[in-house]
């Protein structure tokens, strides 16, 4: 359930999603810094005598910058002389019991940036509520480039693949690691990741009357449970892996960081690379996709090649099945879309995204149920 309601408070408030189809305007909504909006202030002093104690090296004045991306977890940049940091928080008020996990988040990137992976350094969490009014972890702040647009605009052809690569590099890297061996054998439940998470979504679908039924949605709930590949794989998932989410170097196809890591858990790494892969077949105003995009105009490597890519870096020959992959996370896109437009029936979505959300849903569930007809 809460897993659940953080995947639609992320798409439906629009920082799930990339809208805009051009890089500049979504880099306008999205990217850099505001003043802190009144309902997410806090005690700036306190702030500053907790970072004197628990984070080596800080020094004051502080000021406190918050950043206009609209996540879950309000994230906010902290300026000092010396260098800035970035503080994500739980948001203020009643949350949900286990909602916006930011330990979570301190402890996945913890255990990965001591393994050389690209992630922000973690210099300290806080669980004492009293010191700004929720749980919070501060990191780096690391500075570079973010694409919102997966054709990656400003990169000439030249180097286009090489941003491609360096994508794959980090999806495989990041699923090639052991995660017993890093401490994180507790950090979700190891096998049975599609049977679960079917469930999961199917349930949502079915119990949302003012959502509405869809056949082809329907036909998805029968079949998808059918022809779940019987290998089971368990690693790392990120669970929203785009390039949107990733700070590559300032001049270089070098990531240094991938960003948000408040759905990650242990999971399937087929689904999680089919996620990341679903770029190709994505229209562009829904998620930062390259779906219509003249790939071979803008020297992108194709899907084909770009799968081949992972499976060398992972050791596998080819993936099997892998439009069941494809139909799974069009599925799960589309039961979190279904649930927005809910939302929307009803009255009660927060955000002025969600009727985008809720329009975008036939679409989505579109191309679920290709993919579906393409692997049976």
């Amino acid at each position: 359930m809460v897993a659940r309601q953080e995947n639609q408070a992320r798409l439906e408030g629009g920082t799930g999603m990339s809208n805009p189809t051009h890089d500049a305007l979504a880099q306008e909504a999205n990217a850099g810094t505001t003043a802190v909006r009144d309902a997410y202030r806090f005690d700036e002093t306190a702030l500053s005598r907790w970072m004197e104690e628990h984070v080596d090296g800080f020094a004051g004045p502080l000021v406190v910058e918050q950043f206009k991306g609209g996540q879950s977890n309000p994230t906010y940049k902290l300026v000092t002389p010396a260098r800035s940091y970035v503080l994500r928080r739980k948001p203020p008020g009643v949350i949900l019991k286990g909602a916006h996990a930011v330990e979570r988040e301190a402890r996945v990137l913890a255990a990965l940036h001591a393994q050389g992976f690209p992630v922000a350094q973690v210099f300290g969490l806080c669980t004492d509520e009293n010191v700004i009014g929720s749980w919070f972890y501060v990191m780096e702040m690391v500075e570079g480039r973010i694409f919102w647009d997966a054709t990656f605009p400003g990169v000439s052809e030249t180097e286009r693949p090489a941003y491609f690569d360096a994508m794959n590099e980090a999806i495989a890297r990041l699923h090639m690691i052991d995660y017993r061996a890093i401490g994180l054998e507790d950090f979700g439940r190891p096998g049975n990741y599609f049977a679960r998470q079917i469930s999961r979504w199917s349930d949502q679908y079915l119990n949302d009357e003012a959502a509405g039924r869809d056949h082809k949605m329907d036909e998805l709930v029968s079949w998808l449970p059918t022809a779940i590949p019987a290998e089971d794989e368990t690693s790392i998932v990120h669970g929203d892996f785009r390039c949107d989410n990733m700070i590559f170097h300032p001049t270089e196809p070098r990531v240094l960081a991938v960003l948000d890591w408040e759905l990650s858990t242990l999971g399937h790494p087929l689904a999680d690379f089919a996620y990341h892969a679903m770029m190709y077949q994505m229209p562009p105003d829904i998620v930062a996709g390259l779906g219509k995009a003249d790939i071979a105009a803008l020297n992108i490597p194709d899907e084909k090649a770009y799968v081949a890519a992972y499976c060398a870096r992972t050791g596998r020959t080819a993936i099997a099945n892998w439009d069941f992959y494809i139909a799974f996370n069009f599925f799960r896109l589309a039961a979190i879309f279904h649930g927005i437009k809910g939302r929307v029936a009803r009255g009660t979505a927060a955000s002025g995204h969600a009727r985008e959300r809720a329009a975008a849903y036939p679409r989505v569930v579109d191309l679920a149920h290709a993919a579906m007809e393409r692997c049976r």
